[in-house]
């Protein structure tokens, strides 16, 4: 039987016809324009955005930082040098501790106490996590709340570029354009307990600890070098029944904080309680940090720190520039992996394999 034929056309079923194929469409929409790419704005464009306070220049400002591309990179950098006269006028405060412990709802808490007496207020984070699952922590951005919808506020969840030395400058550099678009708090909290703290220390002016009272032994769950970085700590969820946690820790933490050496800015670190969820307390912290920066100011600390910061990243940015440039180098890279092998075969020892491959990329530039 010939395939091609209909049996319902077949005399015996009249009054049956099929009707022929619909042709295909196309699968793509003729009435589609191609998209153009947004051209890159310049850096005089973004500047004059910046210093007008537009929040739409200064976001693309910041992803232009972030950006690992050359072309995003020479921008940036231009940008940021323009910047800088308009910078620096700020409060910078860093926020840690452990998680849990409600950084993000004091964080909200504190930065509408903050707005109440105007003012704009950016919060920033670094997240070294982020490396690891190649995105940032944007729940932060749904548990303030009330900052993220306020139109003084600023949040920007952490850059997942590399390194914690790379996301920590682009924090800084981040910094300087938020401060140029008048921004005049800037909160830059760590996610992620450990190295980030010594990166966000190079940034601030104050550090504020938040802890956790009734988790067992308090002191055991705080590195030691954290509590030599903060200049306050504050206890977290003081209120209903675990007022007397809170209090107890309080002691605990005051009675600590005297073994260790005196600060350098001469200003003895304070211990509080207060409650995030329940807005309590948060006036007294505030009050601290306006003590805090009263003290620092009078006795040249402040002006002090903020010169060794500049010059802290200007050294991390030689090291970091360094680093990228001998191991992006295509040879070197060949050459490692060459070394890598006769190492683990036992063939030759690490600082001979080290010392070959620094000498023939030292003779190559």
């Amino acid at each position: 039987m010939d395939q091609h034929k209909h049996i319902e056309n077949d005399k015996q079923y009249i009054g049956l016809t099929v009707n022929g194929g619909v042709a295909q469409p196309p699968s793509v929409n003729p009435y589609l324009k191609p998209r153009s790419r947004r051209p890159l704005p310049t850096s005089g464009e973004l500047v004059e955005g910046i210093l007008k306070g537009d929040v739409t220049t200064l976001s693309r400002a910041v992803t232009l930082v972030e950006s690992l591309s050359p072309a995003h990179q020479t921008i940036a950098q231009e940008v940021i040098e323009k910047c800088l006269p308009y910078s620096g006028n700020s409060r910078r405060i860093g926020i840690t501790g452990v998680p849990g412990a409600g950084k993000s709802t004091s964080i909200d808490a504190f930065g509408l106490h903050v707005l109440k007496d105007g003012g704009k207020l950016a919060v920033l984070a670094i997240d070294p996590s982020s490396e690891r699952t190649k995105g940032s922590i944007l729940g932060d951005k749904t548990r303030m709340e009330r900052l993220a919808v306020h139109p003084s506020a600023f949040v920007r969840p952490s850059p997942s570029a590399g390194s914690l030395g790379g996301v920590a400058r682009k924090t800084r550099e981040t910094i300087v354009l938020c401060e140029a678009a008048g921004y005049n708090n800037i909160f830059v909290e760590t996610v992620g307990v450990g190295q980030s703290e010594t990166a966000v220390h190079s940034m601030v002016d104050f550090f504020l600890l938040i802890q956790l009272a009734g988790t067992g032994d308090e002191l055991q769950g705080i590195k030691r070098g954290i509590m030599e970085m903060a200049d306050g700590i504050v206890i977290n969820k003081a209120d209903g029944d675990n007022i007397d946690r809170a209090r107890l820790a309080q002691a605990q933490f005051r009675s600590a904080l005297h073994l260790f050496p005196p600060t350098l800015s001469g200003w003895m670190p304070e211990v509080l309680c207060y409650s995030g969820y329940y807005d309590l307390g948060i006036e007294e912290v505030w009050e601290m940090i306006d003590r805090y920066f009263n003290f620092v100011k009078e006795n040249g600390y402040f002006e002090q720190k903020r010169r060794e910061q500049a010059r802290y990243w200007m050294f991390e940015t030689i090291n970091e520039k360094l680093r990228r440039h001998f191991y992006n180098d295509p040879e070197v890279e060949q050459m490692l992996r060459e070394k890598e092998v006769r190492v683990l075969n036992n063939q030759q020892s690490s600082f001979t394999a080290a010392r070959d491959v620094l000498d023939f990329y030292f003779s190559h530039h």
